[in-house]
C-alpha cells in the first residue's frame, strides 16, 4: 500500500517554488489516490496534469498497482486548510456553525484560531415599528465551525 505520506512529500516537492497549496490528500486501502490543490487565482488544468504525471514519475506501477486523481479543491467544497480562508478575506462566504446556524456573510479578519463574519441581521430597535437592518461582526472559532464555503454570486 502506497503512504499517504509518500505521496505529500511528492506533492510538496512539486508544490516548492509555486503559488499553489495543498487541500487534501488521501490514500484509500486500495491505493486510490485523491490529491486536490488550490491557488488564490484558481487551479488550471495543466497544472494538475503536471502534477498527476510527476506522482506517478515517482510511484512504481510494477511494485503498486494504484489509481491516481488530481483536480482542484472546487469552488464549492467546503474550505480545508487554513490558507483558503485567508485568500478569501473580503469575499461572501456561507458558514455551518456547530450548533446548527448557518450564516451568510463577508470573510473578515483571519487567525489561526477563527475569522470573523460580518452579516446583516434584522433588529427590531425599542420603540420603532418595523425592525431595520444592522450589520453585526461575529468572531467565528474554527472549533465552532462545521464548513465555510465560498458564496458564488451571479449578480
Amino acid at each position: 500500500m502506497i503512504s499517504k505520506q509518500t505521496v505529500e512529500q511528492l506533492v510538496n516537492q512539486w508544490l516548492d517554488g509555486k503559488d499553489y497549496f495543498l487541500t487534501d490528500i488521501s490514500v484509500s486501502s486500495d491505493d486510490r489516490i485523491v490529491v486536490e490543490i488550490d491557488h488564490e487565482e484558481g487551479v488550471w488544468i495543466e497544472d494538475c496534469v503536471e502534477l498527476s504525471r510527476f506522482i506517478e514519475s515517482h510511484l512504481d506501477r510494477e511494485q503498486e498497482d494504484f489509481e491516481l486523481e488530481v483536480g482542484s479543491a472546487g469552488i464549492g467544497q467546503p474550505f480545508k486548510v487554513l490558507r483558503q480562508y485567508e485568500i478569501h478575506q473580503g469575499d461572501n462566504v456561507e458558514v455551518l456553525l456547530t450548533d446548527g446556524r448557518k450564516l451568510k456573510g463577508e470573510l473578515g479578519h483571519v487567525t489561526e484560531q477563527g475569522f470573523t463574519l460580518a452579516f446583516e441581521e434584522k433588529v427590531r430597535e425599542e420603540g420603532a415599528k418595523r425592525p431595520k437592518l444592522v450589520t453585526r461582526e461575529l468572531p467565528v472559532s474554527f472549533a465552532e465551525v462545521k464548513w465555510t464555503k465560498y458564496l458564488i454570486d451571479f449578480k
